[in-house]
């Protein structure tokens, strides 16, 4: 019996998607080899390469001027490689700091340019996206960068920035294809695919073709989004097996009826555990109420010595991985497009049963 599994990533995977992959796992398709075996330069990856890109073009609606790469090196990486691919010409970035995951970026970027802090919500322990009447810009900035979901605080961006003609860089790792997204109002979006998309190990990067011109010389030909760009993301060898298994995902993505109904969904479950812990006085969220994460959904108990009690409990009743992240402790749910509503309905029904014998 599978569990439900609250990771924030590697997260859960849709079962039909795992159930595909286990039965073309020794033979995919009448080829007589396995994804995994395959040569990326074949006629038969190139096909699930191409439906891959093509599926994803459907769900977001990305307009034909934005090039879809396939990468290495997850989220992280990109935080180098973003600055590396944007600062020709230009010495400063800005960002909005939101969270442990924009700290990250701002950490990197500063190995290559100066770095702007147009806005940051530090002060409240990040616990709200700032408004975008409080960002103060820099003169003459590379581009913009936003986490538009932070994984550890729980916080989300349920509004998209205007920063006008300079180019909005996006972190989406953790809630890209939870909801629509206009695209064309962003420079860059960039991701690891651990969260909604696939298992780890594949980064997607959208980047808008008019942007592909900027990277500084010293940027590896591997990362370099041009010379990736233009081998098709096959410049080297390609995370071939988790492309793969994206595209099964993106494939069940719209066969749910896209991602207008998948927002829904994600509605539905994140709403059902909100309105449980605005009801709790044992429990309680700290975040912002119009900035919570529909995809990972933080709070803590109100003795915090009782944590480790809740978490043997969640086990015993096939409910996994809902630590909170090490650098704040507490409790995570992390309730991504593949976790069922069955399963937030499981969690709220423990979190009842365990108030009324602990409150």
């Amino acid at each position: 019996m599978r569990i439900f599994n609250f990771s924030a990533g590697p997260a859960v995977l849709p079962e039909p998607v795992l159930q595909q992959a286990a039965a073309e796992m020794l033979d995919w398709r009448g080829s007589g080899m396995s994804v995994m075996e395959m040569s990326h330069r074949g006629k038969e990856f190139i096909s699930i390469a191409d439906k891959a890109e093509s599926s994803l073009r459907t769900l977001l609606a990305i307009p034909p001027e934005y090039k879809v790469l396939f990468l290495q090196g997850g989220a992280i990486g990109e935080n180098a490689i973003v600055p590396m691919n944007l600062l020709q010409g230009r010495t400063t970035a800005d960002f909005v700091n939101t969270g442990e995951w924009s700290k990250k970026s701002i950490k990197e970027a500063r190995k290559y340019c100066t770095v702007h802090i147009a806005a940051s919500s530090e002060d409240k322990d990040f616990t709200y996206v700032p408004d975008q009447s409080a960002w103060k810009l820099s003169p003459d900035p590379a581009y913009v960068h936003v986490c538009t979901n932070e994984t550890i605080a729980g916080l989300e961006y349920q509004w998209t920035p205007d920063t006008g003609n300079i180019p909005l860089v996006a972190d989406m790792s953790s809630n890209i294809l939870s909801r629509p997204v206009d695209v064309a109002k962003y420079g860059v979006i960039y991701g690891g695919a651990q969260k909604n998309m696939g298992p780890a190990g594949l980064t997607l990067v959208i980047v808008r073709a008019d942007l592909l011109d900027r990277a500084l010389p010293i940027t590896p030909s591997a990362f370099h989004w041009k010379e990736q760009s233009a081998a098709d993301s096959m410049f080297n060898t390609p995370p071939t097996y988790a492309v793969y298994i994206a595209g099964l995902v993106f494939e069940w993505l719209l066969a749910q009826g896209g991602l207008a109904v998948i927002e829904q969904k994600n509605i539905e479950k994140s709403t059902l555990l909100y309105d449980y812990l605005d009801h709790s006085s044992f429990y309680r969220s700290s975040v912002r109420r119009e900035d919570r994460s529909r995809m990972n959904v933080t709070f803590r108990l109100a003795d915090e010595a009782q944590d480790e009690a809740f978490l043997k409990g969640a086990v015993q009743r096939g409910m996994v991985q809902l630590k909170g992240h090490r650098a704040v402790g507490g409790i995570r749910a992390s309730i991504y497009n593949a976790m069922p509503l069955e399963g937030v309905r499981r969690l709220v029904e423990y979190m009842r049963e365990f108030e009324a014998r602990h409150g």
